[in-house]
Parts: structure tokens; sequence; C-alpha cells
């Protein structure tokens, strides 16, 4: 982290040189020996949850922003226009893989499917198109209670941001749709925000970190997601929440089995099951209501 914790610095501690030699004389009172190493927190207290989250990263389509078939709709007037015919098995076993890595940056899913660079922009550009214009006919809504659940969090001061793995121009058409342009969110961020690699790798999550520097910690980010690869892209970036929710693409088992801390039936759930989170962490899972489900979920490998 570039920002150091209260009572550290990047370098080393005053009173501490960096050779390992104390500087506090020798015959210095033992109360001056004794205050000298207080100046730099152990390993062991670095290492203590704070319990607190501070950034929410929220992924978009199937999570805040409902899907109802828009991208499945959208990738086949994609393929349909390099050639492959719907209701074919080429077809179904694309939209099969569509499915399988929904949450992932759409040009990577194009590359996987088509090959070469030139055939997987010219389906990545047809897809954004028709999403598009699915968008603008308005076929957009928000997931109930997410707008609710967004003002909620900020309320109680955390930091918010929001992720996709579309392209920048129709994530703000999405946005300026549903009317979220206007200071719902602190952040936006698409692949191309964070260096081009969208989930399952953590870039957007830690860039995010890195943007707002509203956690002092990784564990201090919770991320939400309705995908295998929105809880992957959670786990690699160390967040210490991270909860699939059931309105979108994929079900309970495959989120637990991607790393899911908790699922949620929605995101509307989200800011009480954070707060349960919180005092769980800080005082022990007897303090919550409901049980922490973090014990015994597999652990999601880079």
């Amino acid at each position: 982290m570039t920002n150091a914790s209260p009572g550290t610095t990047t370098n080393a501690s005053p009173g501490v040189p960096t050779n390992g030699a104390s500087d506090v004389p020798t015959n210095a009172s033992p109360s001056a020996q004794a205050a000298t190493p207080a100046t730099t927190p152990t390993y062991a207290q670095a290492a203590t949850p704070t319990g607190a989250i501070g950034l929410v990263v929220l992924d978009m389509a199937g999570t805040t922003v409902a899907d109802d078939g828009l991208v499945e709709r959208a990738f086949g007037a994609a393929a349909e226009r390099l050639g492959v015919v719907p209701g074919t098995p080429e077809h179904a076993a694309q939209l099969e893989y569509v499915r399988a890595t929904m949450g992932e940056s759409k040009i990577s899913v194009f590359r996987h499917l088509f090959g070469d660079e030139e055939r997987a922009r010219r389906a990545n550009a047809a897809f954004e198109q028709a999403y598009a214009e699915l968008v603008g006919a308005g076929h957009c809504a928000p997931v109930p209670g997410a707008r609710e659940a967004i003002e909620r969090l900020r309320a109680d001061g955390r930091t918010v941001a929001l992720t996709t793995g579309f392209a920048r121009t129709t994530q703000d058409a999405i946005l300026a749709a549903l009317g979220w342009d206007r200071g719902l969110v602190d952040l936006t961020l698409c692949p191309a925000d964070a260096g081009g690699r969208g989930r399952p790798y953590p870039d957007m999550v830690l860039a995010a970190l890195l943007r707002t520097k509203a956690a002092d910690d990784v564990r201090g980010i919770a991320v939400a997601g309705d995908t295998s690869y929105d809880m992957l892209s959670g786990r690699r970036a160390g967040a210490g929440l991270v909860a699939g929710v059931l309105t979108g693409a994929h079900d309970e088992p495959a989120l637990r089995a991607a790393g899911a801390t908790h699922v949620l039936p929605s995101v509307a759930a989200l800011p009480d099951a954070i707060a349960r989170w919180e005092r769980a962490t800080v005082d022990g899972p007897a303090s919550s209501t409901v049980p922490v489900d973090r014990a015994g979920t597999p652990e999601a490998r880079p």
C-alpha cells in the first residue's frame, strides 16, 4: 500500500535505524527504552483485521442491473454477424461458453470463441452495439433494491465502486439509462480503466482501492457479484468479504466453489450482511445473528 497506517511510515520508524540498531542511549531510562518499539506495529498487530469495510466493489449486469437475457441476445447478434447461425451446434456451444464465463471481459470471451484478434474485435463491436441498442430501447432496469442498497452503503460511510466486463461506452449507456450517472456512486470502472484485464483477475478491485484509498488494508474491501468470476476476482484481490448474489448468472454451488464467503438473495441484503460481518470480525461470530459462513468455503486459487 502506498498509504501508511496511523503510527507507521513507509520508511523506518523514528528511533529504529535501518541497520537494526536502536538509537536509544544505553543509559536511557527504562520508560524511554520501552516507548521506542511502540512506534512500530508488530506483525501480529498488522495482521489483525480491523473489522471495518471501507470500500464496496459491485458488479453491474446481474448484480445491480437486471440482465433479463440481454447479454445472450447481444451475443446472438454478434455471432450471427460473424456467420454463426442460430440453432446450429456451433452456436449452442458458443452460447454455453458465454454463460459459463459471465462476468469476464467480453473481448476476452470473443478472443476465445473466434480465435484471431480481428474477428474477436468485430464480434465485440457487434456485441457492444447490440447491447447498447437494447439498453436504448428501454430494456434496462435496476435489480430491485439495488439503488437503495448503494445509497445506504454510502450513508454508512462506505465508498462504492461499480465495475463491469463491458466497454466504457456500454457502461456509460447503462448508467445513463438508469439515471445512475449523476453521483450515485463514487467510482465506475471497466477493464480498460484497470490496464485491460477484466475478471477473474483482481485488477479492477485493486484499481478501485488505489483510486479511492477507501481502506487501509485489502481486507477492508467487500466485493459482490453474480458470477464465479466475480468471486475469483474478489478472493484474488484479498477482499475480506466476497458475496455472491442469486439475481444473475450463477447458482449458489458455483458461487461457493469460486470462493464466496457469503451468498445472498440479492444485493439488497448486502448492507446488513456487511454490518453483521463487521460485528463478527470485531466481537467474534457469537455477536452475529446470522452465522458467518467463511469457514469451510473452498479457497479460490489464483
